[in-house]
């Protein structure tokens, strides 16, 4: 039986984690903020939308950014390396949110201010550390959606959790309500990836 591939398939098939960059490649800030804006149509917890990014592209940032990264050479190769970013007070946020929900006709006015509410009394007395699980877990969505539309564009990703996330913050210098979560480098394959297996799924998974 033939099986032929949708184009989200070959797009998901395609991407993998490029270590190997192109020096010298420039992707135009325009296009990177059309990446992060396609991005953000990712699902998040109450919709909060708890992302925040800093793209770094400057050369001398990129160096500074590589001892903080533990010296992993797609830092400066790559064309840009695109910080995730999470908010702790994404919550401030929920009024403009929902606002914009009732004006463009997604909900009425009752079940907007009823979320308002909820989201407000909810993230602000969550406990740091929870807050944080939250926020990570939604950063991952957006983080796979980058990715995804990195490759759509022609662009190669590699995402970095291995990185000091307190020398980043203060080299940074993030808000106190901002913490880092992830590093994705973009750029142009210099070397093809390396193949990777996977665990058959049938042995991933159980039907009830």
């Amino acid at each position: 039986m033939i099986s032929t591939q949708t184009e989200l398939q070959r797009i998901m098939n395609d991407r993998k984690s490029v270590r190997k960059y192109k020096e010298g490649v420039t992707i135009p800030q325009e296009k990177l903020m059309e990446l992060v804006r396609l991005a953000t149509t990712a699902p998040s917890s109450s919709n909060m939308q708890p992302w925040r990014f800093l793209i770094i592209q400057d050369e001398e940032a990129k160096k500074e950014l590589l001892p903080i990264a533990f010296n992993q050479e797609q830092i400066v190769q790559s064309s840009a390396t695109i910080a995730v970013l999470g908010d702790l007070k994404m919550y401030e946020n929920a009024q403009a949110i929902y606002d914009a929900n009732v004006e463009q006709g997604f909900m009425t006015r009752e079940i907007a201010d009823n979320m308002i509410k909820n989201s407000v009394n909810l993230y602000a007395d969550l406990p740091e550390e929870a807050l944080k699980n939250v926020i990570q877990f939604d950063a991952g969505l957006i983080s796979m959606q980058i990715m995804l539309l990195a490759k759509e564009m022609g662009y190669d990703t590699v995402p970095m959790g291995g990185f000091n996330k307190q020398q980043f913050a203060e080299h940074f210098n993030l808000p106190e309500n901002e913490f880092p979560v992830l590093l994705i480098a973009i750029g142009e394959a210099a070397a093809p990836a390396y193949g990777s297996s996977r665990i058959p799924a049938e042995q991933l998974t159980r039907f009830i």
